[in-house]
């Protein structure tokens, strides 16, 4: 899978985890893990967490779509 979609992806799921682990409720083991590794592999492709990660400085990161950030990548390119 390209760079972007999968780092998209992960930030997206991190996010939603994130978004869970703050709600009350019981201990999530499960969530905790599965963010423990989200955040290591996205700590693999730095580049295209910081593409994404500018690209939701202009709009939140579950309303961008892969095509909001080719577009303007590709301008640039």
């Amino acid at each position: 899978m390209e760079p972007l979609h999968e780092a998209l992806r992960l930030i997206k799921r991190k996010t939603d985890l994130e978004d869970a682990m703050r709600r009350p409720g019981g201990i999530r083991v499960m969530e905790e893990r599965e963010l423990l590794e989200l955040r290591r592999a996205l700590s693999q492709n730095p580049a295209a967490v910081a593409v994404i990660e500018a690209a939701a400085r202009m709009r939140p990161v579950d309303a961008t779509s892969i095509d909001d950030i080719q577009a303007p990548v590709s301008a640039v390119c």
